[in-house]
């Protein structure tokens, strides 16, 4: 710290610390104040990749063959399904349902058509005369056959054994969350093709804003629903099996889930944090002094984000708790320092001690905070909004705990008496001196153990996939865990996959509007929660290529190739149309289908064609229902096997076949972590490289420092790699954390030592004082760390449990390479020179 710098520093903070620490209190206040406002963030952008192309094409396809969201009650009685009592319970249950707010319609095996029970004509189809469950006299031996063989509802509202059913609650469109969405989408595109005016930058933000406000408020209402609707179901678990999924209930659980392990284990880790100080310290002022600290920036940084209305999201909810190590670090950091003066200077006066302090920890800490900053920024560029978010709050939050900590600490210590403290000499025996024998006895071990470590790293690298079941997120306790587990197993499958086929340009395409329609049981449910009653827009689709006996039959090639997957489920097409009128008709030809085609009324087209036809556009999509919960699934080779069947097997032509839905973007996303996010940690790695050579002015010493770091981050992705734990967006986050804190050991640890060195010239000797300072500062900040996030390994949302555990092996990991591999290295290289006398 320059002489000049200091000397201001001593003027303006240390001279006047009472008032300075009465206006940093009354700011943090103030911003401590708004935190009441803060809120998660519970939209979908979390789940999709920005700027994905596909992105757009999903929301068009989306547009053309809109459905609602819906909430699903699977329902397995101890007794027979189809036995009156049984279908009474169902008929409570979906009328229950069906008055909760903001429900459309309700779908259950009480209102959907009968067609071969016993098997209806043409002319009763096109009549709209066709049985349901509610018709008196219904035939229940035929009804049990069709629910359980039909290709409409088998594996969709019936289970194949016929034990499980579903039970559908569609919710209302929210037209104006769409409205918001496509307008906020459309400023963000042109603001990112530099085509906005200055009014459409001021515009945009004034839209996020409202979006944000919008998505919060419909994510209240939506809990609201969800709890009404865990309500009802409640009162049936006792004489059967029933669970609630769904999205939108997902999605509330999720944010249940990381508001839970806000509290319960924040709170926990900040006692653990007290409890190991204590033990560490065993006085009252080294336990105050670093929590107060620690609050006092968690506090600001809340109160920040709650003030500019920047939400926390799943992923960035973790940063609290990073937070507080980075701040214990530096405090820590300075504690030990300040009582290295005390013990050596018993009767210097306060501001002597204090000024010393800073003037020797502030270069070191710029410099680890600089380079934790670069580890954090690496994941700016994953193109995943929520992730971004993370990379620029942990970004301010590091340099808020550095000014902060520079602040607060000293104020604190200028304005208590000085008094004796007593530190470990580095001939005592400490925890840290078994460390610094280690290095000096068993260096060859260190250094075989190291490479041993490191040729595992790379092994585990090299079995590093994205691949995983979103299932895996939760306790297998949990409802969405089991009510996942029951719709894969028994209803159709989860996650969707839309297939679309063009016609082939030859037959040039003209825009369409939207059409109705929807997925999966959203492709009959509108109407028959009235009994066909209402009216559908749009009517039979126009005559098409595709509904031909030909066209048919090549989406049926493309149907059934799909279907044979083992992680596929449900699958529904033109196909399943096909298949009826073969059913109802016998064999049919071109102008029998044309001609039913068009005599169909609008409440079976509706089901059967609407949804997969869009007939001004000449275009066809086939709905697929994939299953999350398979152990096989893998996302990618799924969507290659598909697209390069269709292409080089089955004729079509690259253009006219497009795979689209949440299973795509969601793999997109999974892909782009791992070119984008592990390719930069070597950027990473270099931009650290040169602020080394920088602060150290030393390749060869840069070179040392850099390799334990390099081994810290192999051994935390290494061991992913093997124990299998797959990288997504939460995960991704421990890389740049393990680089970040294995960075702030190395740099305290190599400045402390040059430091030292010139005192005697003796390499050994130089590195027992390291450890038993500087070593003892990154011993205490590791154990607090590793034990305080170990707690987290108690959570239901398995995402908390891995960012505990690995940010406990980050630390450990980056604690053993700085205190046994780094001062081996050193010792071997000599990198300050050879030793002899001063």
């Amino acid at each position: 710290m320059s002489a000049m710098l200091l000397s201001v520093y001593q003027r303006v903070i240390l001279r006047n610390a009472f008032w300075v620490l009465a206006i940093l209190l009354a700011l943090v206040g103030w911003l401590g104040s708004y935190i009441p406002t803060l809120q998660l963030d519970a939209s979908a952008d979390a789940l999709v990749l920005e700027g994905d192309e596909s992105l757009a094409y999903y929301r068009e396809i989306s547009k053309r063959y809109g459905s609602e969201d819906f909430l699903l009650v699977t329902y397995q009685p101890k007794g027979d399904l189809f036995a009156p009592e049984q279908l009474q319970t169902i008929g409570e249950i979906r009328d229950r349902m069906a008055a909760l707010p903001n429900i459309s319609s309700v779908t259950s095996i009480l209102d959907v058509p009968l067609l071969e029970s016993p098997r209806v004509s043409l002319s009763q189809v096109t009549a709209g005369d066709i049985p349901t469950l509610r018709t008196p006299g219904v035939d229940m031996a035929l009804v049990r056959e069709e629910l359980s063989t039909s290709p409409i509802y088998k594996s969709l509202l019936t289970s194949t054994d016929g034990s499980t059913t579903a039970i559908q609650v569609n919710i209302n469109r929210d037209e104006r969350y769409f409205e918001l969405l496509n307008q906020r989408d459309d400023l963000r595109a042109k603001v990112t093709a530099q085509n906005a005016s200055a009014g459409e930058q001021a515009e945009l933000a004034t839209l996020e804003k409202t979006f944000a406000d919008y998505t919060a408020q419909a994510h209240d209402q939506q809990a609201e629903l969800v709890a009404l609707a865990r309500d009802i179901v409640n009162d049936y678990r006792d004489d059967a099996t029933v669970f609630l999924g769904g999205v939108p209930m997902i999605a509330v659980d999720m944010i249940a889930f990381v508001k839970s392990d806000l509290r319960v284990f924040g709170a926990g880790i900040l006692l653990f944090i007290v409890a190991l100080l204590v033990v560490i310290f065993r006085s009252l002022r080294w336990v105050l002094i670093p929590l107060s600290t620690c609050v006092l920036n968690v506090v600001f940084m809340l109160g920040l984000l709650s003030f500019l209305d920047w939400r926390l999201t799943v992923i960035s909810a973790n940063f609290v708790a990073l937070l507080l190590i980075i701040t214990l670090s530096v405090t820590i950091h300075l504690v030990v320092r300040f009582r290295e003066y005390a013990a050596a200077q018993p009767g210097a006066d306060q501001f002597t001690l204090v000024s010393q302090t800073v003037r020797v920890m502030l270069r070191p800490c710029i410099y680890t905070s600089l380079t934790t900053l670069v580890a954090f920024a690496s994941l700016v560029v994953s193109g995943i909004r929520p992730v971004i978010d993370f990379g620029w709050m942990m970004t301010i939050g590091v340099t808020s705990a550095l000014i902060l900590t520079f602040i607060v600490m000293p104020c604190v210590l200028m304005l208590l008496k000085p008094r004796a403290e007593k530190v470990a000499s580095a001939e005592s025996g400490g925890s840290t001196r078994y460390f610094a024998q280690a290095a000096e006895h068993y260096g060859k071990t260190i250094i075989v153990v190291s490479l041993g470590l490191l040729v595992l790293s790379v092994v585990g690298i090299s079995q590093l996939k994205v691949e995983n079941r979103f299932i895996d997120y939760f306790h297998d306790t949990t409802e969405i865990y089991q009510g996942m587990e029951t719709i894969d197993a028994e209803l159709g499958g989860t996650i969707p996959l839309d297939i679309i086929l063009d016609l082939p340009k030859k037959a040039p395409a003209v825009a369409a509007p939207a059409s109705a329609g929807g997925d999966d049981f959203d492709d009959f449910s509108n109407d028959f929660a009235d009994d066909f009653g209402d009216d559908f827009s749009g009517g039979g689709a126009a005559q098409s290529e595709w509904f031909t006996v030909a066209g048919l039959q090549r989406i049926k090639s493309v149907h059934d190739y799909v279907d044979s997957f083992p992680e596929t489920g449900k699958v529904l097409s033109l196909s399943t149309f096909y298949e009826l009128m073969q059913i109802i008709m016998g064999n049919v030809d071109d102008l029998q289908l044309a001609l039913a085609q068009r005599s169909l009324p609008e409440s079976i087209s509706s089901i059967l064609i609407d949804p997969y036809m869009s007939s001004e556009v000449d275009q066809v999509r086939i709905s697929v229902r994939v299953k999350e919960t398979s152990r096989t699934l893998n996302r990618k080779q799924l969507l290659i096997d598909i697209e390069d069947h269709l292409v080089n097997e089955l004729g079509f032509e690259p253009e006219q076949v497009h795979l689209t839905g949440m299973l795509v973007l969601y793999n997109n996303m999974l892909q782009s972590l791992f070119t984008s996010q592990i390719m930069t940690l070597s950027a990473v790695f270099v931009a650290i490289l040169a602020m080394f050579m920088v602060l150290f002015r030393s390749l060869s010493l840069a070179m040392i420092a850099l390799t334990p770091n390099l081994l810290a981050a192999g051994a935390v992705l290494g061991g992913m790699g093997l124990a299998g734990i797959p990288l997504d967006m939460m995960t991704i986050t421990i890389a740049a954390i393990t680089v970040g804190i294995g960075v702030d050991d190395t740099i305290h640890y190599v400045h402390r030592f040059k430091e030292e060195f010139p005192k005697d010239r003796n390499y050994i000797a130089t590195m027992y004082r390291c450890h038993a300072s500087i070593g003892k500062a990154m011993y205490y900040t590791s154990v607090i760390i590793v034990f305080g996030f170990s707690i987290l390994a108690l959570s239901n949302f398995t995402p908390s449990i891995y960012f505990g555990l690995l940010t406990g092996l980050a630390m450990v990991a980056a604690l053993l390479g700085a205190m046994l591999l780094l001062p081996k290295l050193i010792l071997v290289v000599k990198p300050l020179g050879p030793e002899g006398h001063v």
